[in-house]
């Protein structure tokens, strides 16, 4: 049987894996004998009779209609506009080209030239009228080249695979001839649902929507930087909003009136994918670190840490962040009232009144780091002394394991909440964030979430949290078990999946991070709650999770799936519990004194401080 071919699939895969067969196979099923436009990408070599063969071999097998074009550098991009079906085979032996024609071998960092014909062609491939297949060369599983031009061709194709993946609706590896769908990286197929379930002609493809023009005060919607590594990728809105089709649900009981900011009663959010942080400036700082008057990957974790923060500014050296700030949301979950948690409901009040007054873990660590501090109300049942009330989404929420939290209008008005709020600090000039939530009881609906997203069983993804005994610990996992049973017939739909079984403060985080994450500003996560809405905004803002860090393992067995998911190492492990951004507040100074290292450590060359002879006599070379 021959495999679907989604609108735009990447086939990647090893030398002699079967990827390029596969990618044929892909488009010889067609309806009605399409010609196919094959792009082939590798360059004649004068003389190298073994290249002209594999090159004949490859042309005998394709079916005669089809038609074939060499292209090369740009040619590919521009060749990409036409109308499709399109088998492009491959992006390694193009990449080789471009690199051959920038002289990128020698150069001491990549060219911009490389860059801007990347960028163009992942924008290409974004805007493809489709079918769309692309064959590359998978990287990421072979050996670490022990040559400067080895290691920079592997990290090169290695981020045009990636890249080009974000704008693909399918994703396949090919090995030893059999391939596999890659499970999605949140584009296209929602939350924990396996990719290239159903052929494409199956599924409309929609008109791009009209992103909503912001409100008064919040930024206006970037262009990606045409110099820096998201440039082509669809300008717009993370979680743009536009009309529905459909009826809002019903008010929740006790909620409050919606926001005077949302004006529409029926929307919805539309997915767009995030630009990924600086790839020049990223590389800039591994060749910085690589030089630096100390042994090879002397910094550790340190160095790591200073390259993704000169690749979040697009700067490096990066700087050391000096307006952090702390963003503590204060909300109340209905599930809370069935004893999932060692504090009663009321307590989500207190613990906002007491982080306003500055007496909470997270505000004293804050003090010590010199971060500031924003205590939020968007769902209190009857607010807290000191916390912003102009905020507020909801009175509460409803209790998961029996009906919604919130309706669709509400679910929106909190998405829409979080981008204002991220909005609002970054145009007061913040360059780092932390979020948090106060609520009592949030561990509940955050389990429940991941364990959605990720497909764990109920028991898989109970922790203790709060201290509770196990006959808590038992109506915790029967609420859950609930609440998940009620959540699967969204797990296509992450906004859904927030609304049915999620909160109030889980929507409003999950916006606030794409939001930032769209803004360019890095944010440290920490804790089960903020995971969880990290989870779903990347999945609403495919691509965010490149703009975070984590600050350490939490105890929570879910929170454990959730670094898991993103693929984010943890910074710290103090073991801190309190789940407010404690652990995020304590890690600050690491990150302001990586940028430090990166900028004011002497090089090698300067200092002399180079390795000596190991055959000299003792003591020479020091």
């Amino acid at each position: 049987m021959t495999p679907p071919v989604e609108l735009r699939t990447l086939v990647l895969g090893g030398t002699r894996s079967g990827k390029s067969r596969h990618a044929e196979e892909l488009l010889e099923g067609l309806p009605g004998d399409a010609a196919v436009r094959y792009l082939a990408t590798g360059r004649r070599i004068p003389g190298d009779t073994d290249w002209d063969a594999r090159i004949a071999a490859h042309a005998a097998r394709r079916p005669a209609h089809w038609t074939t074009e060499e292209v090369v550098g740009t040619e590919l991009a521009t060749a990409l506009a036409r109308p499709g079906p399109v088998l492009v085979d491959d992006l390694a032996t193009w990449l080789t080209g471009v690199l051959d024609d920038a002289g990128a071998w020698a150069a001491p960092v990549v060219p911009a030239g490389v860059d801007a014909a990347v960028d163009g062609l992942v924008a290409a491939v974004a805007a493809a009228p489709g079918p769309l297949v692309l064959v590359s060369a998978e990287t990421g599983l072979g050996v670490v080249p022990d040559t400067r031009a080895g290691r920079l061709f592997r990290d090169c194709l290695g981020e045009l695979n990636a890249a080009v993946a974000r704008v693909c609706d399918d994703v396949v590896l090919v090995v030893a001839g059999r391939a596999l769908a890659l499970p999605p990286g949140g584009t296209g197929s929602g939350a924990g649902t396996p990719a290239a379930a159903t052929p494409a002609a199956a599924t409309p493809v929609a008109e791009t929507p009209e992103p909503e023009v912001p409100a008064a005060g919040a930024a206006g919607t970037e262009v990606a930087d045409p110099a820096g590594d998201v440039a082509g990728t669809p300008a717009g809105v993370p979680g743009a909003v536009v009309p529905a089709t459909g009826a809002a649900a019903g008010a929740v009981a006790g909620a409050a009136p919606t926001p005077d900011s949302v004006s529409e009663s029926d929307v919805e959010i539309v997915p767009v994918t995030v630009g990924r942080p600086d790839s020049r400036s990223r590389r800039e700082a591994v060749a910085l670190v690589d030089g630096l008057a100390m042994p090879t990957g002397g910094l550790g974790r340190l160095g790591e840490l200073g390259v993704w923060l000169a690749s979040c500014q697009g700067a490096c050296p990066p700087q050391a962040p000096v307006r952090a700030r702390v963003v503590l949301l204060a909300a109340d979950h209905g599930i809370a009232a069935n004893g999932v948690s060692a504090y009663p409901p009321e307590v989500s009040a207190v613990r906002a009144t007491a982080a306003a007054a500055g007496r909470l873990p997270v505000t004293v660590a804050a003090r010590a780091a010199g971060a500031t501090v924003r205590v939020v109300d968007v769902g209190l049942v009857s607010g807290a002394e000191g916390a912003e009330p102009g905020w507020l989404v909801a009175h509460g929420t409803g209790r998961i394991d029996r009906e919604d939290a919130l309706d669709g209008e509400r679910a929106t008005a909190a998405w829409l909440t979080g981008r204002r709020l991220a909005d609002a600090e970054i145009d007061a000039g913040a360059d780092l964030l932390i979020p948090a939530t106060l609520a009592v009881g949030v561990t509940t609906p955050a389990a429940t979430l991941v364990a959605a997203v990720t497909g764990a069983e109920p028991v898989a993804v109970v922790g203790r949290a709060s201290g509770i005994d196990d006959r808590a610990w038992m109506r915790k996992a029967v609420a859950i078990r609930d609440a998940l049973r009620r959540a699967r017939p969204h797990l296509r739909d992450p906004l859904a999946l927030l609304r049915t079984v999620g909160g109030t403060d889980l929507i409003v985080l999950a916006g606030f991070l794409a939001r930032a994450a769209e803004r360019k500003v890095p944010a440290v996560l920490d804790g089960l709650a903020v995971g969880a809405a990290a989870l779903l905004a990347d999945e609403l803002a495919p691509g965010a999770k490149d703009w975070w860090v984590a600050a350490q393992p939490s105890t929570e067995p879910a929170a454990t799936l959730v670094l898991e998911h993103l693929s984010l190492v943890p910074l710290l492990d103090l073991a801190v519990r309190t789940e407010d951004g404690t652990a995020a507040v304590t890690a600050l100074p690491l990150l302001v004194g990586a940028a430090r290292l990166l900028a004011e450590t002497g090089t090698a060359r300067e200092t002399g401080v180079v390795p000596g002879d190991v055959t000299a006599a003792a003591g020479a070379g020091r």
